[in-house]
């Protein structure tokens, strides 16, 4: 597993977090001193917030759409009236793909452009890069894309899914379908590598054998050799972890080795109505992908949320999970701010629990101990209009379980 060092350079400043007008310490009224103080600045009818995406590099593909959510929600919300009555005041950085970059990135956003919250980061590395400057400062996160568990952070709120609402109930439809064997192509990090100890964990306990598993690194383009391990082993089904536009090579390799959905599905974890267009659909039609929110789900909520996301960026744009899990995001901070009535770190952590939107894939619920939220899991297939249709829903929100505890076969994996 490749891991990142990253350090963080943590400065001590001796001013207080300004809530609504009045200077108190980042800890919130009545809270104990911080680690590092903070320098947001609620006195005035603004407030600012980051936006920490890659917009360049190999993963500029996936994450320039969670960009242009957040600006539609924060655009949103100033037309609403803002925040406590305070204007969001935008400032963004581009993560250039580069785990050390986002980790410079968020300490300017916390401690030169003093933000109240930071939106943004996509792979595994980005994240754990970023989580010792967050945790070092004080400072709040908001991470919207499906991960590999086995994490919470206090000062991290994860709004894509974890494991057990993406890729337990991934192994569960794979299983259900009859599927006796897999093989695992990922990226090599931190997330496929992870994630593949899990899936190896459920299909040892589950009668299921994996009959390969390779990596490729972020950006990597020649799946000629691992394309032809996954022909030779025959496996019933491939599960994929692959991110970025690695995805467009291996599933053009794929393809053109006669390889096809129904003869040997793959089953991905990263790609979604974005990602299907970089592909090319003939590469990838009939293909299963795990998430929690399509374009095409049927609700008031959701009929909206794409006509407006349409009508900003183009009518030929489409929306996904990772995007639309970053719009709920900024909504699910304005109704913790607002609970609070503080934009102080501990007041927000301290009313996050029970906090819900009315997202456009369902009602979404913060669980205040872990930092996660319940979301239904979906499991989709990608047609030929390019658009993902559900094939299967758990039909109810599935509560966040990071550790996953309540899985008998999972005991070693967070030891």
């Amino acid at each position: 597993m490749r891991r990142t060092a990253v350090t963080a350079v943590f400065l001590s400043l001796g001013l207080a977090l300004t809530a609504c007008g009045s200077r108190v310490d980042s800890a919130g009224t009545g809270g104990s001193a911080p680690a590092a103080a903070s320098c947001v600045d609620t006195s005035g009818s603004s407030i600012k917030i980051g936006f920490l995406n890659s917009r360049s590099g190999t993963m500029a593909i996936s994450e320039n759409t969670v960009y242009n959510s957040l600006k539609m929600a924060s655009d949103e919300i100033n037309a609403a009236g803002g925040v406590l009555g305070k204007q969001l005041t935008v400032v963004a950085e581009d993560g250039a793909s580069e785990p050390t970059v986002f980790a410079e990135k968020a300490q300017k956003l916390i401690r030169s452009d003093c933000t109240a919250a930071v939106f943004g980061g996509w792979t595994s590395s980005s994240r754990k890069a970023m989580l010792p400057v967050f945790e070092g400062n004080n400072a709040l996160l908001f991470y919207p894309v499906q991960y590999e568990g086995l994490e919470s952070s206090k000062n991290i709120f994860y709004t894509g899914a974890t494991t057990n609402q993406q890729i337990v109930p991934a192994l569960d439809y794979l299983k259900e379908k009859g599927a006796k064997s897999l093989f695992l192509v990922g990226s090599d990090y931190v997330f496929p590598q992870t994630a593949n100890k899990i899936i190896k964990a459920y299909a040892a306990a589950n009668g299921m054998e994996i009959k390969g598993e390779e990596y490729a690194p972020l950006g990597y383009t020649d799946f000629s050799t691992i394309v032809s391990k996954v022909k030779s082993a025959d496996a019933d089904a491939v599960f994929n972890t692959l991110n970025g536009d690695s995805n467009v090579a291996f599933f053009k390799e794929y393809k053109n080795a006669g390889l096809t959905a129904d003869a040997m599905p793959v089953l991905s974890v990263s790609i979604a109505e974005e990602e299907v267009g970089g592909i090319g659909v003939d590469n990838i039609v009939g293909q299963p992908v795990a998430w929690n929110y399509y374009e095409t789900i049927d609700t008031p909520e959701n009929k909206k949320f794409v006509q407006d996301f349409k009508t900003v960026y183009g009518a030929d744009k489409v929306t996904s999970d990772p995007m639309e899990a970053a719009y709920t995001s900024l909504y699910l901070w304005k109704g913790m701010v607002e609970k609070a009535n503080s934009f102080a770190v501990l007041d927000i952590q301290a009313a996050a629990d029970g906090v819900t939107f009315a997202a456009p894939e369902g009602t979404v619920t913060v669980n205040g101990d872990n930092h996660h939220i319940a979301k239904t899991a979906l499991i989709g297939k990608i047609a030929q209009d390019g658009l993902i249709y559900t094939d299967w829903s758990s039909g109810k929100p599935i509560e966040p379980d990071p550790y996953l505890k309540s899985y008998p076969w999972a005991g070693s994996l967070s030891s």
